[in-house]
């Protein structure tokens, strides 16, 4: 009996902290449909965001539409206007024209590039 309560003790606590440390995605990135393409963890349709902060880990400039920028401000573009290239020939469907506001979309790509390790 001891056995089954002190193993039954481990496990709870494994499984809450585990869960307990998984990122979620933002009510935001729910809100605004990222979800239909993207997860946290694992590719979907697009990337997942933890491959993509992985990618630009320590990248100081992305270049857009010919032009190079600060990476969050060039990421928050290429978000904005969509567009394939950088992860594979699936394209990005533009957020700009769908009224997405781009404070909005500053704050997930800041989320996005904070989730590297």
């Amino acid at each position: 009996m001891k056995t089954y309560l002190i193993g039954t003790t481990a496990a709870a606590v494994l499984f809450f902290t585990s869960s307990a440390m998984a990122t979620d995605m933002p009510p935001l990135a729910k809100k605004l449909g990222c979800t239909a393409c993207h997860t946290i963890e694992t590719k979907l349709v697009g990337p997942a965001w933890k491959d993509i902060a992985a990618k630009y880990a320590g990248v100081k400039k992305f270049k857009f539409d010919g032009k190079e920028y600060p990476l969050a401000e060039g990421l928050e573009m290429k978000v904005a206007k969509g567009g394939s290239g950088n992860w594979g020939p699936v394209p990005m469907t533009p957020n700009d024209p769908t009224g997405v506001k781009k404070a909005d979309i500053a704050e997930l790509v800041k989320f996005i590039l904070g989730l590297k390790k």
